[in-house]
């Protein structure tokens, strides 16, 4: 079984992987520290080096690749679901979880995590909550299409694996 957690970034993607692989005994794969090992470069070393559109190409393949797994939740990037058919793919092939959150809360989150997201560098308050409530408005019909829509906010990892569990049967 293959479970797929997507979300904007600092939806908590990461956090609620682990703690959901450690109360499933599962295995979880940051899709982002993966491409990383793989490539040998950090994903803004791939992004200045190569641009996006290689960064896309890469993610699309190590996606592939790890979903060769069994017993893993994958921890997408959060452009993930938005490119290619890469969303319509994580559907067929697992569950997907879209870890929901208003543009407020994941500023919030954001501002403390710049230093490691450079897109996000040298923005204001009100510039970057601009940023993610128009990022966020792209981006949401892609989410919307996951399996389960979770809130992000005071996560309860109990009930989201009570919606697994439905989902699955």
């Amino acid at each position: 079984m293959l479970i797929f957690l997507i979300g904007y970034m600092g939806s908590g993607k990461s956090t609620a992987g682990k703690k959901l692989a450690s109360r499933m005994g599962f295995q979880c794969i940051d899709l982002d520290q993966y491409i990383e090992l793989k490539t040998g470069k950090s994903i803004s070393q791939i992004f200045e080096d190569d641009g996006e559109n290689m960064f896309r190409e890469l993610e699309k393949k190590y996606l592939q690749e790890l979903a060769k797994q069994t017993h893993t939740i994958i921890s997408t990037g959060g452009g993930t679901p938005c490119f290619f058919d890469n969303m319509q793919w994580m559907n067929s092939k697992g569950t997907t979880i879209y870890l929901q959150m208003s543009p407020t809360s994941l500023v919030h989150r954001l501002q403390n995590a710049t230093s490691t997201r450079p897109i996000l560098k040298n923005k204001t308050n009100h510039e970057l909550l601009e940023f993610v409530t128009n990022a966020l408005a792209d981006r949401e019909k892609y989410y919307l299409e996951a399996h389960i829509q979770a809130k992000g906010e005071n996560l309860n990892i109990t009930e989201l694996l009570e919606k697994i569990k439905e989902h699955r049967l």
